[in-house]
């Protein structure tokens, strides 16, 4: 059988704490840990040419957990993305976020545009990084968008289609998954891409995030390579 690559993979990265507290330890190092695989999946994913990457990091839900514990995830996003950015920018990566920066604070915020400017002229990778992203805020912010076109006489409601939804989402106009990675055990989607993953294949491994590595990548290759992808249709 033909080894088929996707051309763009999404990971919902789960487990870091799980992870921690059965090696006893505090969640920040479960995180830290989690960053650490992150850097080395992009690396990995880069060296197999495909072209975009979607990682989820922090979702809208992830507010309502302890304050100590959001603390510690910004803290961790601002030293990543200072200790990180200029190795991505020399491996030609291009990075860009996604997600409602407005809870985010101004040092977190200038950081995350920093590393889009810096990196914006990038081919080689494409790398988005969902902070604060949630599919329903999504699909309802990309509505909101739509309605000040049509009140603003910028689009007509005839022209409305798939395709002008599609390109008021969050990934624009980058392609939709292909494949959809899930670590951690859990089987559901976690208000992640809803409208963009309507025919992405699904990979859901037990391993915990921080445990994700070079051979669990391969095993989701294989999988995808094995799918016969119909779109819906019957053939």
């Amino acid at each position: 059988m033909k080894n088929i690559k996707p051309d763009h993979i999404a990971i919902i990265m789960d487990g870091n704490g799980r992870w921690a507290s059965n090696k006893k330890k505090s969640r920040r190092y479960g995180h830290k840990n989690g960053a650490s695989t992150a850097k080395k999946i992009v690396k990995i994913v880069s060296s197999n040419k495909i072209k975009y990457l979607t990682l989820y990091a922090f979702s809208t839900e992830n507010w309502d957990r302890p304050t100590k514990e959001v603390r510690l995830l910004m803290s961790l996003f601002i030293e990543t993305l200072e200790n990180e950015i200029d190795e991505l920018n020399s491996n030609n990566v291009k990075i860009r976020f996604i997600g409602d920066r407005e809870n985010l604070s101004k040092k977190l915020q200038d950081k995350m545009e920093n590393a889009e400017k810096m990196t914006v002229d990038n081919t080689g990778l494409n790398l988005f990084v969902a902070l604060a992203y949630g599919a329903r805020w999504d699909i309802l912010n990309a509505i909101k968008d739509i309605v000040t076109r049509l009140k603003e006489n910028q689009l007509d409601q005839l022209e409305i289609d798939e395709n002008i939804i599609s390109t008021h989402l969050q990934l624009g106009n980058a392609p939709d998954p292909d494949l959809l990675i899930r670590t951690g055990g859990e089987k559901r989607i976690s208000n992640f891409l809803l409208w963009n993953i309507a025919y992405t294949e699904l990979f859901f491994c037990d391993c915990l995030w921080p445990e994700f590595n070079e051979e669990e990548f391969s095993n989701a290759l294989d999988f995808y390579s094995k799918r016969k992808r119909r779109f819906g249709s019957s053939v």
